[in-house]
């Protein structure tokens, strides 16, 4: 019997997800109002370390309301690393303003707080740090440095819920941070989002803004322009079931990402991230840089060998400052970002989902070492082409 396809990914609905989505159906609660909503945000401020919790249509529009709310327009400069996804740079565009890419630390591939100062100009108002794949950001680190300069920090936490930095939840770590429930993500409702912050300031802003402008104490006044970004009471009732099963669900991931380094330490040519000492990681993506001088083939080569043994990958996400939208501007600024072009070159996403078994694990790592090395060495031979150039190990 052939084996069965292994995807990249796949959400785990095996608790309360659907018995609570069916009562919210019941209830006939089923737009941005109701009990699951209620209860939901709650629980999710308390597990971020964080009095408030705003509940979104999905990971962009959280960004978006955050930026919106602490009052980001035109003419203003927001600092992001280029490692990340589009939707970062993205909602910094929808204010208006713009994003200026920093390069990302060689170790945890996040904002290397060491590039930050030489990016900040009279325009710069704050920084947004990406908890990448599930890796804390340095924050004491960068935040430190948007104090000195007068800067707020938004944590994109979009990868990353639940995982914790010096023992700190992700989330409570900046003015505010904002978090992805799209169906690949650690918890998830299909698509959704949130925002966590601390300010009771922040609070009635931030509901007006979501819901349209309208005054949360006089009904269908609006006093300002907003959006119309709130999340189902249906969606919410699923993400309550994901609470009560998420720490089984970030353990089950933290093993997977365990057992991927265990099998390919000693592989050529397959490094995966290590973990800084500081961070619990919450890990999203199980990754690894592919060196094709060392392991015998590209990236590109081994994802798509593996996709032809039914095993999906994907690759690491193509730097911001190298897309259509971004890169004339960066260009203009002379965006140099080492760490981050290497990454977007080397950059693999194995599967990694609670449902995945050791022995599927076992299966992917054993089917890359069989791809690697000699044997497509060999195939460039028989091509006639040069085997890839030596790729230098990461310190």
């Amino acid at each position: 019997m052939p084996r069965r396809t292994i995807p990249v990914s796949m959400p785990d609905l095996s608790g309360q997800e659907q018995a609570y989505a069916a009562a919210a159906v019941a209830s006939t609660w089923i737009s941005s109002s109701g009990s699951f909503l209620d209860r939901f945000e709650r629980e999710f401020a308390q597990a971020c370390g964080t009095p408030h919790a705003v509940a979104t249509s999905n990971g962009t529009t959280a960004l978006h309301l955050a930026l919106a709310t602490l009052g980001v327009g035109p003419g203003d400069e927001v600092l992001v690393p280029s490692m990340t996804y589009i939707a970062t740079a993205n909602a910094v565009t929808y204010c208006g303003a713009k994003p200026v890419f920093v390069d990302v630390d060689p170790e945890t591939w996040c904002l290397d707080p060491r590039r930050i100062e030489a990016a900040i100009t009279r325009r710069t108002k704050g920084v947004i740090p990406v908890h990448l794949l599930g890796h804390p950001a340095d924050m004491d680190a960068i935040n430190a440095v948007a104090r000195t300069h007068g800067l707020w920090v938004v944590e994109d936490a979009a990868e990353a819920t639940f995982a914790r930095y010096k023992g700190r939840p992700v989330g409570s770590l900046g003015q505010a941070a904002t978090f992805s429930f799209f169906g690949n993500k650690i918890i998830t409702c299909g698509e959704g989002g949130a925002v966590t912050f601390a300010d009771p300031g922040l609070e009635r802003r931030m509901r007006m803004l979501r819901g349209q402008g309208m005054d949360p104490a006089r009904r269908y006044h609006f006093p300002i322009v907003g959006f119309n970004y709130r999340l189902t009471n249906v969606a919410a009732a699923i993400l309550c079931g994901q609470m009560e099963r998420r720490e089984a669900i970030v353990s089950r991931r933290r093993g997977i990402v365990a057992l991927y380094a265990a099998e390919l330490a000693e592989t050529p040519g397959i490094d995966l991230r290590r973990d800084a000492p500081w961070a619990e990681t919450a890990p999203w993506m199980a990754s690894c840089l592919v060196d094709p001088g060392r392991f015998g083939c590209r990236r590109d080569d081994l994802a798509a060998a593996l996709a032809d043994r039914g095993i999906d990958t994907r690759p690491m996400f193509i730097p911001i400052h190298r897309l259509p939208p971004y890169e004339h501007a960066a260009r203009k600024r002379r965006t140099d970002l080492p760490v981050t072009d290497r990454l977007g070159s080397l950059g693999l996403m194995l599967p990694t989902y609670p449902q995945l078994t050791d022995d599927d694990v076992r299966h992917v790592c054993a089917v890359i070492r069989e791809i690697g090395g000699a044997g497509l060495h060999r195939r460039w031979a028989r091509a006639g082409e040069a085997a890839p150039a030596r790729e230098p190990r990461a310190a």
